[in-house]
């Protein structure tokens, strides 16, 4: 036994070795002073200070911001709508066929989300004469691909949520909305919190799905990463992947705290 589990904590060592030394690594060389990504010549900041002074990436990452809070925002609300309801009605006319449309975009491939999306921008633009592909087209499909892991937390927050709370201050006199209100929402806040920073981390670093639906004046952050890379790595890559890991490891972390708290 004892030998079992020093090969399994063995594995599990290399297994995350494997996964964090070459973020490490990128994270260690944007302090370095070489223009060449692989060669260590020093420590310095001028890549640090090249990048804040890149008016392209600067742009792109405020786009890229913008889009996340105002997704994250519209997945949190319609996610709580959605999971309310999956929850609290267990059965309606039509509830399988609502249920596997909301948790749809999680298991389809973001290219063909991507192509139904373009699809659907364009069919609208030639029949109504808008939205025209840019930031509108891209937060509604980010809003429309995050909801469904909004859903699925609220949806699990509910499983285990004790109602005997909201039969008490109906009995005290509380209206249903009333109740939500001042009882429900307050104890589900951990989990949109958590549904708000999962929805909000997703929007930042999609890539696939945005290629399809955003205009030539809407390029976001991920987008010019891509198409930077594809003609060499610069240094300013690394300083731009070391704050995208703080942020993203930052959120994350408060998500698994909002989500234990009780």
């Amino acid at each position: 036994m004892i030998g079992r589990a020093r090969f399994a904590l063995t594995m599990l060592a290399f297994g995350y070795a494997f996964l964090c030394v070459p973020i490490l690594l990128v994270m260690v060389y944007s302090f370095n002073e070489s223009r060449l990504v692989t060669v260590w010549a020093g420590f310095s900041l001028k890549w640090w200070h090249a990048l804040f002074e890149n008016d392209a990436m600067l742009s792109a990452a405020w786009l890229s911001l913008r889009i996340a809070v105002i997704s994250a925002t519209c997945a949190t609300i319609l996610g709580l709508a959605a999971g309310y309801v999956l929850s609290r009605a267990p059965s309606f006319f039509g509830r399988t066929l609502f249920g596997s449309l909301v948790i749809a975009p999680m298991v389809m491939p973001e290219v063909v989300m991507g192509i139904s999306m373009l699809l659907l921008f364009v069919g609208t633009d030639q029949l109504l004469g808008g939205p025209g592909r840019g930031f509108l087209t891209i937060a509604i499909a980010h809003t429309t691909f995050s909801l469904a892991f909004v859903a699925v937390v609220v949806q699990a927050r509910l499983a285990d949520f004790d109602r005997a709370l909201e039969e008490a201050a109906m009995d005290l006199g509380a209206t249903p909305w009333v109740t939500f209100l001042t009882v429900t929402l307050p104890l589900l806040a951990p989990a949109l919190g958590s549904g708000w920073l999962l929805a909000f981390t997703l929007s930042l670093d999609d890539l696939i799905m945005t290629q399809f639906i955003a205009g030539a004046d809407s390029q976001t952050l991920p987008m010019l990463v891509y198409s930077s890379v594809r003609l060499g790595v610069s240094p300013q890559i690394n300083v731009l992947a070391t704050i995208i890991v703080a942020i993203a490891a930052t959120a994350l972390l408060i998500s698994n705290r909002l989500a234990k708290r009780r």
